[in-house]
């Protein structure tokens, strides 16, 4: 068995997930030489990205079947690669698309899978810390497994270059997929408008049900505007129709981690505050000052959010 840790590199045909910067980053805790699986002839030209993260080796995947992401296809490389090049640990990027590659290679592996980790501590007995129960407490735990699978949650961990680039040689990884793994690919994407998205915005207005309608989000989406930012809102308001899911922050929506996330009239389950704990600091505008959000917060303003918001944005322009 290799001592390299193998990390998944996550990308859309071709461009890379910022979250894979942070897998690889996450990787070189372990003291070990890293390598990166690349899926697909569209990723063959990001082994230049992989080399400052410290990655000695890139194994390149292609096969007709990868022409664009599929779970099952990825899910059978990923085991393919493990039973040929035998890492000791295999990391991929906590986002739905890895848990789910990992997953689906953990079936086809008949080994366990640690999701959502983030820390990962002494390699000899492979320590961690991993987000349970929805993100309401932190399990620290060790995995006994002959190769550990692991994911790194999203924004656990910050993306650092390496103190040294690596030489990231190329070489290509043959594997034999049956066609029928076709049967699950992407065939088509809905082209959303261009600039900064929920995911990478410095600065989120997060809406709730204490907004009161699709109408009263006008009034957030002009603060966002102002502030750089996006608008974003909680479960209740996609469920009552206000906005659209896209939008929504959470754990069955986007994980966040702005400069600053201005939560307006929400409770803050604990389903939203997985989706919001990584902000850098948080300020929760609501009427309740025993409201979940509001103790978590950094800061608070006890107060209607249709006087304070506008308030707000007319403070910002004032001082434009």
């Amino acid at each position: 068995m290799s001592a390299a840790t193998l990390v998944v590199v996550e990308h859309d045909r071709g461009t890379i997930s910022p979250t894979t910067c942070e897998a690889l980053t996450a990787a070189r805790s372990l003291d070990a030489d890293i390598e990166a699986l690349s899926i697909g002839v569209a990723a063959d030209h990001l082994t230049a990205e992989l080399a400052p993260y410290g990655v000695t080796a890139v194994h390149l995947v292609h096969d007709d079947v990868l022409s664009d992401y599929g779970p099952e296809a990825w899910g059978e490389v990923v085991a393919q690669a493990v039973r040929a090049l035998k890492p000791s640990v295999v990391l991929a990027t906590g986002t739905d698309r890895g848990n789910e590659v990992m997953a689906q290679a953990a079936a086809r592996l008949d080994l366990p899978f640690s999701a959502n980790c983030t820390e990962l501590r002494d390699r000899d007995i492979f320590e961690m810390t991993r987000i349970r129960w929805g993100g309401s407490l932190y399990e620290d735990a060790s995995l006994t497994a002959e190769i550990k699978l692991v994911t790194v949650a999203h924004h656990a961990v910050e993306a650092a270059l390496a103190d040294s680039p690596g030489p990231a040689a190329a070489s290509e990884l043959a594997v034999s997929l049956d066609p029928s793994l076709g049967r699950s690919v992407i065939k088509g994407r809905v082209q959303r408008e261009a600039g900064i998205t929920l995911s990478t915005a410095p600065v989120v207005v997060g809406g709730g049900r204490g907004v009161g309608s699709a109408e009263g989000f006008a009034a957030l989406e002009e603060l966002a505007d102002e502030l750089g930012g996006v608008v974003g809102c909680s479960r209740a308001v996609t469920n009552n129709g206000w906005r659209s899911h896209t939008a929504q922050v959470g754990q069955t929506g986007t994980r966040i981690a702005p400069d600053v996330y201005i939560a307006c009239g929400i409770s803050g389950a604990i389903q939203h505050w997985v989706g919001a704990m990584a902000s850098k600091n948080i300020i929760a505008i609501n009427t309740d000052k025993h409201a979940n959000m509001v103790t978590k917060a950094g800061y608070a303003v006890i107060g209607d959010l249709h006087q304070v918001v506008p308030a707000i944005t007319e403070e910002i322009r004032r001082r434009s």
